[in-house]
């Protein structure tokens, strides 16, 4: 063989060289979407199976109640957390002074001298007062709620009264107006029976859980009197007072920014409660129609599945 077909074979060998190269090449490329679609199959996470997420607890469930009518209303969101019969008007007894002190609050400065008069100190008990003596609204009120004293009450919408030139109801009527508390209606400050078949206040469960919130919002400082087992104040001629609450779990409640009894025979048990579920979150606690022991019971009760209710448990 010649120089030349010596060099035509070499010439033939590269060529069939680069067409087998170029034919690897080929087929890698297409190789390459299966290669990472197998691959991506390996590292890919399976589907998740579908998980039924679990139904939060119901701490009210248990709830058994003397009480005709009850609420717990979360005063920060205005979420009903419980209720029964919460919109029945019931005789409302000493929580009618709750809307008594709203009034006054509305008419008068926390400073504003109010004396006794002596319609008020020929009241039913509690009273504490003589005719003629004379204290800022903020500490016959923090007395008054505290102790739930007839004649501070009487003496208390007295005063908001006369400061609009209306009568008595008609102060009442007006502070409950202006929260639209729609089943609320007094003839009187305080609560007491004006006969055997008409009593001094009525309202609903719903509606006093939305006066006490605005009163604790209002003052602060009368409020919370009444978390305390007693509250002192001096009048302006110098006499000292001191009352007991005349709700006795006062010191057991965590957080409590307000408490209020009522009892008459027509109302029969009543209480009501505000606490603290968290910072800055104050829920209420109302209880009508219960007994004059049980109203504690039933609040305690209340108050229990509510702490529960916020730690996301049955029961505590």
């Amino acid at each position: 063989m010649d120089s030349a077909d010596l060099q035509k074979l070499a010439k033939r060998t590269r060529s069939m060289r680069e067409a087998g190269f170029a034919l690897l090449f080929a087929s890698g490329l297409l190789a390459i979407p299966l290669v990472i679609s197998t691959l991506m199959a390996k590292v890919s996470p399976a589907e998740p199976a579908t998980a039924s997420i679990p139904t939060a607890p119901n701490a009210f469930a248990a709830i058994h109640l003397e009480a005709k009518a009850a609420i717990v209303y979360d005063l920060a969101t205005g979420e009903t957390l419980y209720a029964h019969n919460a919109d029945a008007q019931l005789p409302l007894a000493s929580l009618t002074k709750l809307l008594a002190v709203y009034a006054a609050l509305r008419e008068l400065s926390p400073t504003t001298p109010i004396t006794i008069p002596l319609a008020a100190t020929q009241l039913e008990a509690p009273r504490a007062f003589n005719e003629g003596q004379t204290f800022s609204l903020v500490d016959l009120a923090r007395l008054t709620l505290t102790a739930s004293l007839n004649d501070g009450a009487a003496a208390i919408i007295e005063a908001a009264a006369a400061q609009q030139n209306r009568s008595q109801n008609e102060a009442l009527a007006s502070a409950a107006a202006a929260l639209n508390l729609s089943q609320t209606y007094a003839v009187n400050g305080s609560g007491l029976d004006m006969s055997t078949m008409v009593s001094g206040g009525y309202g609903s469960a719903y509606d006093l859980a939305r006066l006490t919130g605005a009163l604790v919002a209002q003052s602060p400082d009368i409020a919370a009197a009444t978390t305390h087992s007693s509250a002192e104040a001096v009048s302006e001629g110098g006499t000292a007072f001191s009352v007991k609450n005349t709700d006795p779990m006062v010191g057991t409640i965590p957080r409590l920014l307000l408490s209020k009894t009522g009892y008459t025979d027509l109302a029969g048990g009543n209480l009501v409660l505000v606490f603290d579920a968290g910072i800055g979150h104050p829920v209420a606690v109302v209880v009508l129609g219960s007994s004059q022991k049980e109203r504690f019971t039933d609040g305690a009760a209340l108050i229990a599945a509510t702490l529960a209710h916020f730690a996301g448990v049955a029961s505590l």
